[in-house]
């Protein structure tokens, strides 16, 4: 369950997720040097919609996806709140695939594997890629790339798995649906 985890904060701090109970958490991997960068403005906008009525954000900086979150942790959060005035916690930046993974991203993972791009422009582009590099990247779980959401009931079940190429529509109406 997502209560067992604990996750280090920017500055350092172990979250204990217990803490979150009875919240709906979104857990996103992000980068400050990608093409879906932009989307901190509607993820910082669902933070301040829905954060009075139970919404959590977890905020992962992650490198591991071209080298898109390079700095400091403090030089990532300066990024997010000068470009998106970011409001929401940003943890320690850190490895969501791989022998230093997460042990949160292993069990976000085991509930809810990859299922596939939506339409969006750089879909092809991202298939082409990975194809390339392995022809059963569809069948794994790991995460694909940068601002990849989960979607955490109030009772710590995870429901949805966003990849980056879904429409924020998407993953509001999914929000707002749990709170």
């Amino acid at each position: 369950m997502i209560y067992d985890f604990t996750i280090l904060t920017g500055d350092g701090e172990t979250l204990n997720l217990a803490d979150y109970q009875g919240k709906v958490i979104m857990v996103v991997n992000t980068a400050t040097g990608c093409g879906f960068t932009p989307q901190y403005a509607p993820i910082e906008q669902m933070y301040r919609d829905y954060h009075d009525q139970g919404l959590e954000i977890l905020d992962i900086p992650c490198n591991q996806f071209g080298g898109q979150a390079p700095g400091t942790d403090e030089e990532i959060h300066e990024f997010c709140t000068v470009h998106f005035n970011t409001t929401f916690p940003q943890m320690k930046k850190a490895d969501v695939n791989g022998e230093n993974e997460l042990p949160l991203y292993t069990w976000l993972k085991s509930q809810k594997g990859f299922e596939g791009f939506d339409e969006h422009e750089y879909k092809a582009l991202l298939e082409k890629m990975f194809s390339e590099a392995d022809p059963d990247w569809d069948k794994k779980p790991d995460i694909k790339w940068n601002f990849t959401k989960f979607i955490i009931d109030r009772e710590g079940n995870v429901v949805a798995r966003f990849e980056p190429t879904a429409d924020m529509a998407d993953v509001e109406a999914c929000v707002k649906a749990l709170l």
